[in-house]
């Protein structure tokens, strides 16, 4: 009995350490999230409030809500259209990342070619160079499109593809990380499956149509929630290719909102919340998918 009692004594001793480490992440997961979640619930608190007390006392939870500043947001800052040009950005970025990406990862990772570990390499490498390094470079290119915007054959007399949503588009249609991301993924699926339908006669492409791809669901999710967001956030760059309001993404048309002189709080709140909604509907979406893809995807070098 006094071994038994003893032992207990001391498993429950060393418990409690653990259950103060756990107990003091919580709390700092806690505090985190409270200083993450504060300046959002400002933000939607100014977008509720009535525009003459915007620049009053603003209370936490409005006195009198009013959707006012949601419409202002809508017809005044010309969202509708800015949604419209996001959206078919973005998802033509998400389409073409989501079949690019995966192929090009399952050929570095299971059809090895001679330098095909240089090319990965190098791939990887373009991820450390800063945006601001390849601007020009990517507007001369833009600028110098063949037979787009009065240019010939030579990409001389025009515009190019300047001022366009194809502008806006092609420089996010193919991402590295999305590539390596695809790589690590099926690295660390079994071959047995492959090896079975070789035996079969099936060809690579039919292997991973049928065999790989449909296992790669959570890649797929990841895939999609990088480049959608990656997309919808861009700013640097639609500002440098677009002059046109109608070319302008959400990005552009809040900002320009903002530029007017005569700065509305509330409907500009309103424009920040209507503009985070789709990212958010996006990953709420995928949320399993993403977490698991990570996990996975993270698990093989």
């Amino acid at each position: 009995m006094t071994t038994v009692a003893t032992s207990t004594v001391v498993r429950r001793r060393a418990r409690a350490p653990r259950y103060r480490r756990d107990w003091s992440r919580y709390l700092l997961v806690a505090v985190v999230v409270i200083l993450v979640l504060i300046p959002f619930a400002w933000m939607v608190s100014i977008a509720f409030t009535p525009a003459d007390r915007a620049f009053g006392s603003v209370a936490l939870v409005p006195d009198n809500p009013t959707l006012e500043n949601f419409r202002s947001a809508i017809n005044d800052v010309g969202l509708v259209r800015a949604l419209g040009n996001s959206l078919l950005v973005a998802l033509a970025a998400v389409v073409v990342n989501c079949a690019v990406a995966p192929l090009a990862g399952y050929a570095f990772a299971r059809l090895p070619f001679p330098g095909s570990r240089l090319v990965f390499l190098m791939i990887i490498a373009t991820t450390a160079i800063p945006v601001s390094v390849t601007l020009i470079p990517l507007f001369l290119m833009t600028k110098s499109f063949p037979l787009a915007g009065g240019n010939d054959l030579f990409g001389h007399g025009g515009n190019g593809l300047l001022d366009t949503l194809p502008a806006v588009t092609i420089p996010h249609l193919v991402g590295a990380m999305n590539v390596f991301l695809s790589r690590q993924y099926f690295l660390g699926m079994p071959s047995e499956l492959a090896e079975a339908a070789r035996v079969d006669g099936a060809g690579e492409l039919r292997i991973f149509t049928r065999v790989h791809l449909p296992l790669a669901r959570p890649l797929i999710a990841i895939v999609a929630i990088f480049s959608f967001t990656g997309t919808w956030d861009d700013f640097l760059w639609p500002l440098v290719t677009t002059t046109s309001s109608k070319n302008y993404t959400v990005q552009l048309a809040l900002v320009q909102f903002n530029s007017t002189g005569n700065i509305r709080y509330g409907a500009l709140m309103a424009g920040a919340i209507l503009i985070t909604l789709p990212v958010v509907l996006v990953f709420l979406a995928n949320q399993r998918s993403f977490i698991s893809g990570l996990a996975e995807g993270g698990s093989k070098g």
